[in-house]
């Protein structure tokens, strides 16, 4: 969404939640196994951004950023006030209760790196196509764009359910690991703060970068977590040194340098 597609958005947890409390609901009242629900709830988050982003799409820019989270916020407190799921404290998946722990682990874990390696795949080839040139000129005018007969609409609503969805996998995904969900847990702005990080310090624009930029948060994360408050300093400090010196990001550097490419996108002319 921002990298492509220009979109900015602060209030992803809101599709994150929903595919939470979409997988829980499922499985808890209607007897779906919770792994199918996994992806039926990515399903009904995706269809749930249609809607909002009627919304949305009305606001640009930075309002467009505040906007989101708005709606994020609108979402939590929705649920926080539904008691069948637990309101404001929360409730369990008891859905889970008959699947062993080394089970749920070892599905959850092989569910997520399909889903990943899915979604690298799926994103490649969107950049590759005509679709994604598209998005890539809506993202550098979109006044331009419209003129050259792109559905700037169209492509931007199609991004913007495709990004619910898999913020709703996400979601699912960890709520599954977690048993256990909580508005205040499922709607966190911390969702999108942290994704943001790893954008920013893995590189913007780049497929490479995020994967990068995981990988470093999972490091700080695993070493350094139990730190706290200064844990959290530490990585607004590391942001801000990136912003400021490495504006490209980790992969971006890399690139610039060296040339290195895993996943190229761009296209050149080339003159017969």
């Amino acid at each position: 969404m921002a990298g492509y597609g220009g979109m900015v958005s602060i209030g992803q947890q809101a599709f994150f939640g929903l595919g939470g409390y979409a997988m829980l609901s499922l499985g808890n009242f209607w007897g779906v196994n919770p792994f199918v629900a996994i992806v039926l709830g990515a399903l009904i988050a995706g269809l749930i951004s249609i809607p909002i982003s009627w919304v949305a799409f009305r606001l640009q820019g930075g309002y467009f950023a505040i906007g989101t989270w708005v709606i994020s916020e609108v979402a939590r407190l929705s649920i926080a006030n539904v008691s069948a799921v637990g309101g404001g404290s929360g409730t369990t998946l008891t859905a889970l209760r008959g699947i062993e722990k080394a089970t749920r682990e070892s599905v959850t874990y092989w569910m997520a790196l399909a889903c990943v390696v899915a979604s690298i795949g799926l994103v490649y080839l969107f950049l590759r196509s005509k679709q994604g040139l598209a998005l890539l000129a809506i993202r550098d005018n979109e006044v331009a764009a419209r003129s050259q007969g792109i559905a700037v609409g169209r492509v931007k609503l199609a991004v913007y359910a495709v990004s619910a969805f898999g913020a709703g996998l996400a979601g699912a995904l960890y709520f599954v690991g977690n048993l256990r969900i909580s508005p205040d847990a499922a709607f966190s702005v911390n969702w999108s703060a942290f994704a943001i990080f790893m954008v920013v310090i893995g590189g913007l624009g780049r497929i490479e970068g995020p994967l990068v930029g995981a990988l470093v948060f999972w490091i700080l994360n695993k070493f350094f977590s139990d730190y706290g408050t200064w844990y959290l300093l530490g990585l607004g400090l590391l942001a801000i040194v990136m912003t400021i010196y490495f504006k490209q990001g980790l992969w971006g550097f890399v690139q610039q340098r060296w040339g290195w490419t895993l996943f190229p996108t761009s296209r050149k002319l080339q003159l017969k």
